[in-house]
This record gives structure tokens, C-alpha cells and sequence, in this order.
């Protein structure tokens, strides 16, 4: 579930657990029903069997370790439960630490604890919560290695939340992308970055060139924002409002009259570890966007100012 800050993701993982419960509707897990409105049907979180990792991992401090993954089976008896915790404590590199207390660990041994804890119950789905928001970046990438082999592991649902468009693409099949408390449909994660098909799937995927267009033509789109025409080999649907494409799917052209490629004056340069981002416009005067191209370092030889000719790939530019 991918989406802004407030747009429901959170929620919607309570809702499921059973932590709150739904105006209406229906939640449905294997064929097993966890809420129904209408048939006033609403299993308690207990009966859902649920593995819930919290964003903040919601560990009891005053409690040891142990105890802390323990008590999902408290009512197991009790030689089991401590078989069943020193084998998962194992199993989540938490040997030695079982007598401290949260406060005592660090951020990823107590991401560990609140992982052991949500899967030692064996649920039926996983629930995460932005596992990783608390985590510094080489602790984070760490951890994401750990958790796509438990979730390898596991073997069942596992839903995942995050704003972050990398961490989703990387832990993630398929995609809901949230808008103003609504899901949209999910999407395969390679088609959803490939082609979006709503303003909110394009910018949450890091599309950073975004302009309003309209059909002038059964293969040109005005891309008004931008200044220009662009043609297309195939008919192209009346119903068109944006036209979009990546910063790091735009070429320098040498050839000036191949199709859609246009002029350009650079006005602004930033350089980041590995590339630079360059802001280029086709009239200085005009109150056309600016649009981000991202380039290599390698042979780079460019400064606020330059002229270039630039290349819209017809294959890597999308409308909707």
C-alpha cells in the first residue's frame, strides 16, 4: 500500500487486524470472514489471527525480551512456549538479549523482537506497518534484506506499508496506491511504473514531469505545461488530461528532426552523489514548466545556460 502521510494505509491495516472497526463493508481473508456490516459480522483481533508489525513496534518496557515475544501464545502451555520463543529467538539473532528490556536494544534488534512476536503466532497474514521509517539508511537496507527473506520464508498474504516508491518496488509485487483516503486499483508493480493511470499512481512514482494536456489530433497530445506537440504511431484516446514522462527517460538529441524532439535552454543545474539534475525550458519568457532531466556525470560538459535538443521517447512517455 503506497501512499502519502494520512491517506489511510495505517488504517486500513487496523481495520483489518480488528484494532477499528469500519463504518461498512467487508473484510475477507481465505474465505474466512472478518467483517461484514451487514450481516453484523465483526471477529475480535484475537479471533483474526493476525501478525501485526507497528510502526513504532509497540514493545511492552517493562518487559524482558522473552516475555515480550511470548505473549502472543500465553495461552500455550507453558514448556511449549518456551521451547517455541528460544527457537525463535534463534531464529532472529536475538541470542543473548532474551533478559533485556526494549530499552536496552537497538533500533533493528527491537524490529527483530516485534518480528518474532508477530510471526511466532504462525497468523495467517502479515501486517507491516513502515517497518523501516525508525531506522537509519545502512541499518534500513540491512533490515530490508532480513525481512524479504522472513517474508520469503513465511509463505503467506503479507501487506506492506510505505510512502517510500523504492522500498515498495523492491518489497513488493503489486501496488495500491492511496489518494485522499481512497485505494485505487491494484496494480501489477511493473505496469503501475511503467504506465499510471491516475495524476496520484504518476506522482507517487516519482514522476517529476507532470503536464495538463488534451488530444489535438488522432495521434498528437498538446502537453500544454511543456509548450509542445507530441505525436505518437498509434491512435491516441479522446479522453486525455496529463502527459508525463520520467526524468532519466529523456535523451539529448543530434538529429533535430526526429519526431518529438525539441528545444531546450538549460536554467538550473543541481549535482547529486551520482548524477545531476538539470532544469531545462523551452521559452525563457513563457510561463511553460520547467522540466527535470536527469544525466549522467560521465562526459558531462554543461552549464545554466546551453541550448540542447532533447528527445521524448515514444515509448517511455504515458498519458491517462
Amino acid at each position: 500500500m503506497l501512499g502519502e502521510s494520512g491517506s489511510g494505509k495505517s488504517i486500513t491495516l487496523k481495520c483489518i487486524s480488528g484494532l477499528i472497526t469500519p463504518d461498512k463493508g467487508q473484510i475477507i481473508l481465505n474465505d474466512k470472514v472478518f467483517f461484514d456490516s451487514e450481516k453484523k459480522i465483526n471477529l475480535s483481533p484475537q479471533l483474526r489471527n493476525t501478525g501485526y508489525l507497528f510502526q513504532n513496534y509497540a514493545l511492552f518496557p517493562t518487559m524482558k525480551i522473552k516475555d515480550n515475544i511470548k505473549i502472543g501464545i500465553a495461552d500455550m502451555q507453558k514448556e511449549k512456549q518456551n521451547l517455541l520463543m528460544k527457537e525463535y529467538i534463534k531464529k532472529f539473532g536475538l541470542s543473548g538479549l532474551e533478559d533485556r528490556y526494549p530499552w536496552q536494544l537497538s533500533g533493528g534488534q527491537m524490529q527483530r523482537v516485534a518480528l518474532a512476536r508477530a510471526l511466532i503466532t504462525s497468523p495467517d497474514i502479515l501486517l507491516l506497518d513502515e517497518p523501516f521509517s525508525a531506522l537509519d539508511m545502512h541499518l534500513r537496507n540491512n533490515m530490508e534484506k532480513e525481512l524479504l527473506s522472513i517474508i520469503k520464508d513465511f509463505n503467506k498474504n503479507v501487506v506492506f506499508v510505505t510512502h517510500d516508491i523504492s522500498e515498495a518496488y523492491r518489497v513488493c509485487d503489486e501496488i495500491i496506491v492511496y489518494e485522499n483516503g481512497n485505494s485505487l486499483k491494484k496494480r501489477n508493480k511493473y505496469e503501475l511504473f511503467t504506465h499510471p493511470k491516475t495524476l496520484s499512481e504518476a506522482k507517487l512514482t516519482g514522476c517529476k514531469n507532470i503536464s495538463k494536456a488534451s488530444k489535438i489530433s488522432d495521434n498528437s497530445i498538446m502537453a500544454e505545461d511543456f509548450g509542445y506537440k507530441f505525436i505518437f504511431s498509434e491512435k491516441v484516446p479522446d479522453d486525455i488530461h496529463y502527459l508525463c514522462i520520467r526524468s532519466h527517460n529523456i535523451n539529448i538529441s543530434q538529429n533535430i528532426n526526429s519526431r518529438n524532439t525539441h528545444p531546450y535552454t538549460i536554467t538550473n543545474i543541481i549535482e547529486n552523489p551520482f548524477d545531476y539534475t538539470l532544469y531545462i525550458r523551452k521559452d525563457l519568457n513563457s510561463n511553460n514548466k520547467p522540466i527535470e532531466f536527469t544525466m549522467s556525470k560521465d562526459n558531462f560538459n554543461y552549464k545554466i545556460g546551453d541550448f540542447l535538443y532533447v528527445k521524448f521517447m515514444e515509448d517511455k512517455l504515458f498519458y491517462f
